[in-house]
Order: structure tokens, then sequence, then C-alpha cells
């Protein structure tokens, strides 16, 4: 072995050997073996040293409090994507964004491969409109570069005075070039429940997150469609396509408006109070009434307890594509200094005890989405039996007369239906779904 060899290991073991003190003094306080301080003290001597290579050797002087704090970021980012710190302005921008009142684009974001994803657009917001879909990666926010930002950094760009405008460039699948956005701020406020009548009988519930007045807004809503069609409904259309989720409760509450009995969803952490399990209460707001949900692969998290619930209980039909895969619960646990962690504490379970972490909800009618054109075929145009030279009599003609004298043209009501193909080809799946499933139970 060299000299200068010997001398570089001689130079590396004395500063291991001083950090060792410096951390046995006063990071381990009087704790002097890792076996009784139960540390990783080779891992403690890296950091020490990486910080102290820092304090000296780094371009710029970056102050001690910086440099811990992003030490604590990257520890809590490295778990999950979605446990993470919050300083005390990040902190407190997440309270204002729970309100449901600030200016900003509407969209539900994640981080992947250093951008920023859409998970999903929430309906009726400035990025709705713009066209931002789910599944799109953002690489520019007003000409900066996402990488290298934390998602944290990239929603206080985002959020702003209403009004402003913000230019966002997206990478979407599909498309050859990056395509550029210009979305308008505004104050998101969000009615997490619509409906309406889709044709005569058939009524569309959709739910676009999950806070906690959800399931009591969906109550509503169903009476109201109830109340709109004049009879009792024959089948509903819940539709959770880009649901990024939201509270848990809520999704359990939803689930049990349509389950009479049994397991929700249950929760399983390493902590005892991590560990939940909703049950249903008697009574289904569709009397057993078909039911068919529409999920895609922006429906994350809460959505798809409602849809796996369903789905474990044979309560519903599951239609669309496989959902986003977000299994796991988080909890924010504030901190002395004011700021707060958000952390990764427990992983969910369909009734079935399915973990859908990763995985997914799998519907259980695979639909992907389509664009369709209107015909331009004239029906009128059509040589029926009806039209050719000789054709025999029709002897219940003139009673089927009557009959449809009696409805009042409803009949004309119901083949014009308030859905078509080219509107939306999904739902207009559903709603034959659901048609036919109306007819199956009468039989």
């Amino acid at each position: 072995m060299s000299n200068q060899y010997k001398t570089a290991l001689v130079l590396v073991f004395g500063i291991f050997v001083g950090i060792s003190v410096s951390l046995t003094s006063s990071v381990l306080a009087e704790k002097t073996t890792e076996e009784s301080v139960g540390l990783p003290l080779n891992e403690l001597r890296n950091f020490s040293d990486i910080f102290a290579r820092i304090k000296t050797d780094y371009v710029e002087d970056v102050d001690d409090k910086t440099l811990l704090e992003n030490a604590i970021r990257g520890m809590l980012t490295g778990l999950d994507p979605h446990s993470t710190y919050l300083n005390t302005d990040e902190y407190n921008e997440l309270k204002i964004g729970t309100t449901g009142k600030f200016g900003g684009l509407g969209i539900q974001v994640g981080m992947e491969d250093g951008f920023v994803k859409v998970i999903s657009p929430i309906d009726d917001t400035p990025a709705f409109r713009a066209g931002l879909e789910s599944g799109d990666l953002i690489i520019r926010l007003n000409e900066k570069s996402v990488k290298g930002m934390t998602l944290n950094d990239a929603v206080k760009i985002m959020r702003g005075d209403p009004g402003t405008d913000i230019k966002l460039v997206v990478i979407r699948e599909g498309a050859d070039k990056p395509l550029p956005f210009t979305v308008t701020r505004a104050i998101i406020s969000v009615n997490s429940v619509k409906s309406r009548i889709l044709e005569p009988d058939y009524g569309y519930i959709r739910i676009s997150n999950f806070q906690s007045k959800t399931a009591r807004d969906l109550v509503s809503e169903v009476s109201k469609l109830k109340t709109e069609n004049k009879n009792e409904l024959k089948g509903l259309v819940l539709d959770l396509r880009n649901n990024p989720g939201g509270v848990l409760s809520a999704a359990a509450d939803v689930s049990d408006a349509f389950i009479d009995e049994g397991k929700l969803v249950y929760t399983k952490g390493r902590i005892e109070n991590s560990d939940f399990e909703f049950n249903a209460k008697p009574g289904d707001i569709m009397n057993g009434l078909p039911v068919v949900v529409l999920i895609n692969g922006g429906s994350a998290s809460a959505s798809e307890i409602v849809a796996g619930a369903l789905q474990d209980h044979k309560r519903a039909v599951i239609m669309g594509s496989k959902s986003f895969g977000k299994g796991s619960v988080q909890t924010i646990q504030e901190l002395r200094s004011g700021g707060a962690v958000k952390i990764t504490t427990a992983r969910y379970f369909t009734p079935n005890g399915r973990s859908i972490q990763g995985e997914g909800i799998t519907p259980d009618i695979a639909l992907d989405r389509y664009e369709i054109k209107d015909s331009k075929d004239d029906a009128s145009l059509r040589i029926k039996e009806s039209d050719l030279s000789g054709s025999i009599s029709n002897p219940t003609k003139s009673q089927q007369a009557v009959i449809d004298a009696t409805k009042e043209g409803k009949t004309d009501e119901k083949e014009d239906a308030k859905i078509k193909a080219s509107d939306d080809f999904q739902l207009y799946e559903a709603l034959l779904l659901l048609k036919g499933l109306s007819i199956f139970s009468k039989s």
C-alpha cells in the first residue's frame, strides 16, 4: 500500500473520528454506542460530513436553517409521493386551500419524474375549461422550468390573484409536441355534487371530489331528480371520472347511501389509531334499482373507495378504464414550529380485503374514451315493409294508435335522448347499459 493511500485513509479515519465525537456529544447525548442508541451511526456521520462540505465548498453560502429544512423535506418526500414537509407558509397555504376560497386553477396535482402531473382537473374550474386533462405533465410555469421544483413550489406559483393569467406548457400522451395553455385564475369554490335527468326515468349524478357534506348533497340531488322526473327513477349513472378523492369518511358515507349492510372500507397502519372500519347502515337511496359507476385513470383515492365498495357488494356495475391506484391514507400533523408534516399513516382496503395501491380498480366493463361523430343517415329515406307494394295490413295497428295517443307524446320524448354518443361516448354507453339492467330487473 502506498504512503499516499495510507495518508488518505488516516485523514478519512480522522475525520470520521472527529465527527463521531461531535455526534456523540451533541446529537446522541449520553448514549455512547450504536447498540444503546439504536441509530445508524454511519449514516449520521455521512449526513454530518455532507452538511460540513456544503457549508465550506458550495458555490454560495447557505444558512443552517435552509439546509436542515431541505433535509427534513427530502426525508419525507423520499418515502412516497404523498408524504411531505410543510413549513409555516406552506401549511397556511394548505389551510387556505381547504376552505375552497382561493385564487387558483382548479387541478389536483402530484409529482412524476420531476414534473407536475395533473391527476385530474376539477369540474367547472379554469383548468377544466382550458382543456387540461388527467395525465398531463406540466413542464413549464410562466416560462420557468418545473424540473427541480418541489410540488409546493409549483402549487404556490399556480395560485394567485383571481383574474390573473398563468402560462403552462404540458406534455400529453399522444401529442407530437408540448402543448401551451394560458389559464386565467379564478376563485375556486367547488360544489362537489351535480345532477340531471339523462332522459325520462334515468338519472345522472356527478361527484367531482369528496367533501364533508358530499353524502348529504348526494341524497338531496337524488331526491331532486325524483321530483324532476315525476316518477320513481329506473336507474342511476354515478360519474366518478377524474375525481381525485378527498375526505375518507365522505367516501364511506357515499358508499353507505347505496349499500344496506356490511363493511364499506377499512384501513390498516402501524399505529393503533390508524386502524378504522366503516360499516353500512340500513337504507338504500335507490331502493335496489340499477346503478352504473363510471371511472377512469383520474379517479383516485376516495372515488376508488366508493367504486371498490359498490363492486365488492355487487351493488353497481363499474364501467370505464382502470382507476389511478392510490390506496393510502395521509394525515396532517401540526408541528410546534407552526409547520406540519403530511405523512402516509395507513393503507385502505375494499370490503373483500383488496388493496388497490398501485393497482387501481379494474372496471367490470372496460370502455375507453372515443370521439363519435353524428351520422348523417336520414332514417326517413329508408324503405320499410309498409312501403312495399302489396304489403299486407297490420291487424293491431288501430289499437296501437289508440295506445300511442294516450301516451301524449311520451314515446317521442324518450326516443329523443338528452345524451348522444357524440357528446360523451362513455356516458352514452353507461345509459344504454342502465336501460338494459332496468329491463332485466323487471323480468
